[in-house]
């Protein structure tokens, strides 16, 4: 229940700041930026109090281990995988093109239309 209390906290702190934001329009937009920042921060502190913060920042912290220990291509491979699937587009794309031509050619031919 105590988790609950604290999302909702929350919640209505991010409610609340998002709307006064809005309701001080008059004042300088660096202040309200500011205020924004500050109550986005308080609210996410408090979130990270409950059982269900701590899962999702668990989560991102293991995310970001996972996303470190990826091999990313050189660019010399990028590149060649690049050209390689343009130069396929391109292929497709002509035998897709013929297979429509011909196709148009045998319904003009089998409709009589294809004098």
């Amino acid at each position: 229940m105590a988790d609950k209390v604290k999302l909702l906290l929350s919640v209505l702190l991010l409610v609340a700041g998002i709307a006064g934001f809005y309701y001080y329009a008059d004042q300088p937009q660096l202040y309200r930026v500011l205020g924004l920042l500050v109550v986005f921060g308080v609210s996410g502190f408090i979130a990270l109090q409950s059982e269900p913060g701590m899962n999702a920042l668990n989560f991102g912290r293991s995310a970001v281990l996972e996303a470190r220990k990826s091999v990313w291509p050189s660019r010399q491979e990028t590149m060649q995988t690049t050209l390689l699937v343009m130069v396929m587009v391109i292929i497709i794309g002509i035998m897709l093109w013929l297979f429509d031509m011909f196709l148009l050619w045998a319904v003009k031919l089998l409709t009589g239309q294809g004098g």
